[in-house]
């Protein structure tokens, strides 16, 4: 595994809504009409339309790989493979989406195989952590408009090992338990229904051993480093947050 790599991982809540109407009745009106018109309020031409096409920069740090997707789309990924076991970098990755942005992402620390260890056969064989930061900017406005932070929703899909005294074993593929879960279909799609995820658990800098690219990037105050429950046994993770308005 990478010692730490920034899930990207990316912040805001990720939930849907729904909204509801009512009815108005107009009174008819038993004034003349005015004989001449006011002339319309000038147009606000700061704001972006609802729908338009907007520029973003995603800026992510993760231990140890990551996958950014968007509305359902892939829109990039880490760089340096998840087979590389020491890469620590940072990404910034440009993108056109629209609002509301559904954002996604697949975390990964480095494992050597479904034992969830690394450096297997050496003196150094042992269990692996991960962690991920992830901010995403507006480029029309210059807004952060999406941070890691505990409001994220995670689920878990490769989690090892879970009988943690194997990591001294001779042989942990067979020695070493593993929790292996299915991706659910559809899961980066905005109509996916995240409700059931766990949220995010927050990390310092210090739990995580950010390093190497971590500090490259000028990370908003909010943003911050996230994982599953255990830094060690959660190897895969995917994430959802959700941007509601600009």
């Amino acid at each position: 595994m990478k010692r730490a790599l920034l899930i990207p991982l990316l912040v805001a809540a990720a939930a849907c809504s729904d909204g509801g109407g009512s009815a108005a009745t107009t009174a008819p009106s038993t004034s003349a009409a005015p004989s001449s018109t006011a002339a319309p309020e000038p147009s606000d031409t700061t704001s972006t339309p609802t729908g338009a096409a907007v520029t973003f920069t995603a800026e992510v740090w993760a231990d140890n790989w990551f996958s950014l997707y968007v509305n359902g789309e892939l829109v990039g990924e880490d760089s340096v493979p998840i087979t590389t076991e020491r890469s620590f970098n940072a990404e910034t990755i440009t993108f056109t989406a629209t609002y509301p942005l559904t954002i996604a992402m697949v975390t990964k620390d480095f494992k050597e195989d479904d034992s969830g260890l690394e450096y297997i056969g050496t003196d150094r064989q042992q269990m692996g952590d991960g962690g991920f930061i992830a901010q995403i900017t507006d480029t029309t406005t210059g807004e952060v408009v999406a941070v890691t932070g505990s409001d994220w929703r995670g689920l878990v899909v490769h989690r090892a090992p879970l009988n943690s005294e194997c990591a001294s074993s001779a042989d942990p593929a067979t020695a070493c338990e593993h929790e292996i879960t299915a991706e659910p279909a559809d899961w980066a799609m905005p109509s996916f229904d995240d409700s059931a995820w766990a949220t995010a658990t927050v990390y310092t800098a210090d739990e995580v051993g950010a390093k190497e690219g971590y500090t490259t990037i000028t990370w908003a105050p909010a943003a911050a480093l996230i994982w599953g429950s255990d830094l060690k046994l959660d190897n895969t993770i995917l994430w959802r947050t959700t941007v509601v308005t600009p």
